[in-house]
């Protein structure tokens, strides 16, 4: 199986547009299915994070939301403090097969 690098003209971002001609050049479809595919599955994820619930894709990570309590900041140019208030916020963890992945470099394909 060959591996499909992703050719963002001039950042090192991965768009859906990537990702859908990721899975056009290794699965085989369209590449109008290969764009629906892809929203579907970032659909999916989406509404199950938006639910509360966590997000585990084995040897990737997990999404999770979490919610931080009321805080007191302080403006950086005035020193004047204020409520920061409560508000959940979005995780990502990497698992420890993507921690290692990234330490070592590597990008090999963990689906071969």
């Amino acid at each position: 199986m060959t591996r499909t690098h992703f050719d963002s003209k001039t950042t090192n971002t991965v768009t859906r547009a990537d990702l859908a001609e990721a899975v056009y050049g290794r699965v085989g479809l369209s590449r109008a299915d290969s764009a629906e595919m892809v929203e579907v599955v970032l659909g999916e994820i989406s509404d199950a994070i938006i639910r509360g619930e966590v997000v585990k894709l084995s040897s990737f990570g997990s999404f999770m939301v979490r919610e931080k309590g009321e805080r007191v900041g302080r403006n950086p140019k005035t020193g004047i403090e204020v409520p920061i208030t409560p508000r959940k916020v979005m995780v990502f963890k990497p698992s420890n097969i993507m921690k290692s992945r990234i330490n070592d470099g590597t990008a090999a394909d963990v689906l071969e």
